[in-house]
């Protein structure tokens, strides 16, 4: 596979952005600098990882989804529950979880599409559902498993990162082939990039949309399981403000919020920053409010330079299209004559 030259700028400009936050929280802390601090960076961010790899194709067709933090705190609850209550094996407790995100993303799905309601809303309407049913399903309370999920997040013997960590890798590889390379991912650009010519084009769009929140809800239950395993218990509040760390790793990778552009890879940069951060402003002793505003000025920052390069697109496009809409009035007399 090879790689375009503006696809290597992005990777550049990315891993730049990443290594200088990275050498700043290093000045700014002693023990930043550590492989300590590389690990556990590295066995946090597969839960985010593979919901904002859904995320991703979700923005692309223009949609959002604001219910990923609750769908996942409510499929590590019900992993619990099951475990815990009803002592099932743990493959089944993931398949469980799984099957539950798959649910709450292709509901998603269908509500949006078949009625015509924006996803915002629709999404919205999930989170306070999906929430209230991991209260239900836990009684409001932790439930603790321990050995049984915490071998997925336990660093392997000479890697110094989890199985967790390593299955989000190829849970990205996937992702970024599949966009790139496959008849699906190029429905799911078409369709963000202008869903009224895939029409034109005698290709049903909406099987391709509910495809993609399907997707992501399916990640989402991925995510709920490594996040249970990380935290060995299942927390009814799990995932909280998750939903702004994947749309935020997105918009950092270069995905447009219009829809029609994106790159998983990149994405996966945008959690690095997005976790390197975090754990940077930790080290130095930043509260919880400081941490807030600094990923919330962040996430703006995105969004100005994502509506800076539409713009810029746009316009660049505009003058191509008068530029080859214009007569030629030589060629004109020459024909005349």
């Amino acid at each position: 596979m090879k790689l375009q030259p503006k696809k290597l700028a992005e990777y550049a400009a990315l891993l730049v952005i990443w290594l200088g936050l990275v050498l700043l929280f290093g000045l700014l802390s002693d023990n930043f600098l550590t492989s300590r601090t590389f690990a556990t960076l590295a066995n946090r961010i597969p839960a985010l990882a593979v919901v904002a790899a859904g995320m991703t194709f979700v923005l692309i067709i223009g949609g959002i989804d604001l219910s990923v933090g609750s769908v996942l705190g409510l499929c590590g609850a019900v992993l619990g529950l099951v475990l815990v209550d009803f002592h099932l094996p743990f493959w089944a407790a993931i398949l469980l979880s799984l099957g539950i995100g798959l649910i709450a993303g292709t509901l998603n799905g269908l509500v949006s599409v078949f009625i015509g309601i924006p996803s915002f809303i629709v999404t919205l309407g999930m989170l306070e559902i999906a929430r209230g049913l991991a209260y239900l399903t836990t009684h409001s309370q932790t439930k603790y498993i321990g050995a049984a999920v915490e071998g997925l997040s336990t660093p392997v013997a000479g890697l110094a990162v989890s199985p967790a960590f390593l299955i989000a890798v190829l849970v990205i590889v996937a992702g970024q082939v599949i966009l790139t390379r496959s008849v699906f991912g190029r429905y799911v650009l078409a369709i963000g990039a202008n869903e009224t010519a895939v029409r034109f084009a005698g290709i049903n769009p909406k099987p391709v949309k509910i495809a993609v929140f399907a997707l992501l809800g399916l990640l989402t239950g991925l995510g709920g399981v490594f996040y249970t395993s990380r935290l060995g218990s299942s927390d009814p509040n799990a995932g909280v403000g998750l939903e702004l760390s994947a749309i935020a790793a997105v918009v950092i990778g270069g995905t447009s919020l219009m829809g029609g552009r994106g790159s998983v890879v990149n994405t996966f940069f945008g959690v690095l920053i997005i976790a390197t951060l975090e754990a940077g402003l930790a080290q130095v002793g930043a509260s919880e409010p400081t941490k807030r505003v600094i990923t919330g000025v962040v996430i703006v920052v995105a969004v100005i330079l994502d509506a800076w390069r539409h713009h810029l697109t746009a316009k660049k496009f505009t003058l191509l299209k008068q530029l080859f809409s214009r007569p030629n009035p030589p060629a004109r007399r020459r024909l005349s004559r």
